[in-house]
């Protein structure tokens, strides 16, 4: 980002002041097969920073991908309750880790479990989080919605609903939405708006058909941008065309 286009957005007014992050357990693991890679951490929490030194208010929503994967262990026998209890608790970690880094910025973070863990993080209490937000704390979202058969992507969906975000940023290692893996197809085509429609007709890789249709319903704006490129998050904030955009608009391209 040049100097002149950094003066630029600061003499901007964000299109965006209390948004939803969902953050997967993978995008935290960065070049490494699993784990959480130090540097996307950091990296991570600087912006974050510099979004509540702007006054936005930010919630983020956990995945767990990293450490460990609740459906792939269904798929291998494992009982698909156990394997999703699991799975939440591999969230709460990639929280904590989170929680720790943003504080190492100097950003005021509170976690909030959808399991009760009272040693490690605050009960998920819809008012709270609301408080939290309104005192210029980042709150994380751990442990999914705290029941089985729903993904992270749904836990994203129902916390923006719950706290009256105004959009939900989904972080991925991908520029966007595509028609097929990018990471596997050089001639991958890549769509700048989709409507949710377009998005459960095509079975795109956006997030799973429940949170979509929880979206749908409730005309809540998902913007699917890469995580690794720099200032992607702020530039989604201020409105500048960044990844894809899910919305009413049935425009595609």
């Amino acid at each position: 980002m040049t100097l002149a286009s950094t003066k630029a957005t600061s003499q901007r007014k964000p299109k965006y002041k209390r948004i939803l992050l969902k953050l997967s357990g993978e995008a935290l693991s960065g070049t490494q097969e699993f784990g959480i890679h130090e540097e996307v951490l950091k990296k991570i929490a600087q912006e974050v920073k510099e979004l509540v030194d702007l006054g936005i208010q930010v919630a983020i929503v956990m995945g767990g991908g990293n450490i460990f994967r609740g459906l792939e262990a269904s798929s291998k026998g494992m009982d698909r309750a156990s394997a999703d209890y699991i799975g939440m608790l591999a969230t709460t970690i990639n929280s904590l880790a989170l929680q720790h880094a943003l504080e190492k910025e100097g950003v005021y973070t509170r976690v909030l479990s959808a399991i009760s863990m009272q040693q490690l993080a605050e009960p998920y209490i819809r008012r709270r989080a609301i408080r939290h937000l309104e005192k210029s704390r980042v709150v994380i979202f751990a442990a999914g919605t705290g029941n089985p058969y729903f993904t992270t992507d749904t836990a994203a969906a129902l916390r923006a609903m719950e706290i009256g975000a105004q959009v939900i940023l989904k972080a991925t290692r991908v520029n966007g939405v595509f028609d097929k893996d990018p990471l596997k197809h050089k001639d991958a085509k890549m769509f700048k708006k989709l409507s949710y429609i377009q998005v459960l007709q095509k079975k795109l890789s956006v997030m799973d058909s429940t949170a979509i249709s929880l979206c749908m319903d409730n005309d809540m704006e998902i913007i699917v941008f890469n995580l690794m490129k720099d200032s992607n998050i702020k530039k989604a904030v201020f409105g500048e065309e960044v990844g894809t955009l899910v919305s009413t608009r049935r425009k595609d391209g």
